[in-house]
């Protein structure tokens, strides 16, 4: 408590606060920022608006997979196209509703159908569809309902719907595809946003064909694209002046190398204006890009290596030791051989070469390794498997640190399969 007289001590923020700041608007840069415009997107736009355009004269569009790699602007696309066919909407007083679901957040077929329901209620109502403890017929029956005293058309928006259906299996997509036969007043279209090409695999032939009625590919941004879209949020999140030579082209090179990927791209700009502004720099430089490339690639990839289940830990474990020991494309086989004996050395059971060839595809699409499937002619299918975790990451020591006896498993010997 401060005595009458005495002065109040500076507050430990009052430094940062009052240092120049690099940004006008740092939310800018942000993933989940919308622009007013989508550089080098405008064919994609251009399909979905032309499918989209017949909610408005109150016919069923046709339900559509967009596909292509993180960060090639589907999320971004779809729902600036949304936004924009609502606001034809209202324009026309013609009731158009889109409704967007991340199914890697919310993953159970009850819990995308209460979400869906739940978007519907106005801000008076109250009548929410509780998080769990109904029957999925009866929350199915509520959507139906809600939608019909609506009327209108609604677009459902299902993102990362790979996610949900190597998870849930694809009863959900069965129930929304088939929602306008149930519809009275109202009418219904599914737009599924996917990274993996493939996820169809997984499907009910009779789902896959209701689902698929309109595909588009989204190609990754090559390096000149990528400088566009970084020169366009630049001038809006950025001081003029402030960008040295060659940082907007070295960002935009290094998420290029990384699939095309824009959000790689802006997290590089925004988190090397960090940095600069950080070390109390007036310009952002290429050696700030340098030192932001290395803590985004360890502050994404230390959390998702530690937190990998056990089983997973061990898998990957088995692909680190055959690189040690000198092999590239590394066949599934190889990787088992390895797998089963690490096994033994900390006490696990052994899971099938079946699952273990599962979990390689998880650790694929966590961005851990590559796995390429090949063909051997009469010998079947395999996958060539290299890691491409960076190099300033040491994944032993993560794994380690996470689960000690990990350390078993890199200090024992092992017999390696003879390639032919």
């Amino acid at each position: 408590m401060l005595r009458l007289g005495e002065r109040m001590t500076d507050n430990i923020f009052d430094g940062f606060l009052s240092r120049k700041t690099l940004f006008k608007n740092k939310e800018i840069l942000r993933h989940d920022y919308q622009p007013q415009s989508l550089p080098h997107r405008k064919t994609e736009i251009e399909t979905l608006s032309f499918n989209l355009v017949e909610a408005l004269k109150g016919h069923i569009p046709s339900n559509m997979t967009l596909y292509g790699v993180t960060g090639a602007g589907k999320t971004a696309v779809t729902s600036f196209v949304c936004d924009e066919l609502e606001k034809k909407g209202q324009e026309l007083k013609r009731p158009v509703q889109s409704i967007m679901v991340n199914c890697r957040q919310i993953d159970t077929q009850y819990r995308v159908l209460s979400h869906i329901g739940n978007s519907l209620l106005e801000s008076h109502e109250i009548d929410e569809i509780p998080f769990t403890g109904w029957p999925t017929d009866r929350v199915f029956g509520e959507l139906i309902k809600r939608m019909d005293s609506r009327k209108g058309v609604f677009v459902i928006v299902l993102d990362e719907i790979d996610h949900l259906v190597r998870k849930a299996g694809d009863d959900l997509l069965y129930n929304l595809t088939s929602l306008n036969a149930s519809l009275n007043h109202a009418r219904a279209c599914v737009i599924g946003i996917s990274n993996d090409l493939k996820f169809t695999d997984f499907l009910d032939p009779r789902v896959r064909s209701r689902l698929g009625q309109l595909d588009v590919i989204f190609n990754p941004y090559d390096a000149e694209q990528l400088q566009d879209i970084l020169r366009q949020r630049s001038n809006l999140s950025l001081n003029e002046d402030v960008l040295g030579d060659g940082v907007i082209a070295l960002c935009a090179a290094l998420a290029a190398q990384e699939h095309g990927d824009a959000r790689c791209a802006l997290d590089l700009l925004r988190v090397s204006a960090e940095k600069a502004e950080q070390s109390g720099s007036p310009m952002v430089e290429q050696h700030h890009v340098r030192s932001a490339q290395h803590q985004i690639e360890s502050d994404q990839m230390t959390p998702i290596i530690s937190k990998l289940p056990s089983q997973q830990k061990l898998v990957l474990s088995s692909i680190l030791i055959n690189e040690k020991n000198g092999l590239r494309n590394i066949q599934t086989g190889e990787v088992y051989a390895i797998y089963t004996q690490a096994c033994r050395y900390v006490g696990q059971n052994a899971l099938t070469q079946r699952r273990v060839s599962g979990l390689i595809s998880s650790l694929d699409m966590l961005g851990l390794i590559t796995a390429r499937t090949i063909s051997r002619g009469r010998y079947g299918r395999t996958k060539e498997i290299n890691s491409c975790i960076p190099q300033n990451i040491d994944p032993v020591m993560i794994m380690v640190e996470s689960e000690p006896h990990i350390e078993d498993v890199f200090s024992s010997n092992y017999k390696h399969q003879s390639r032919l």
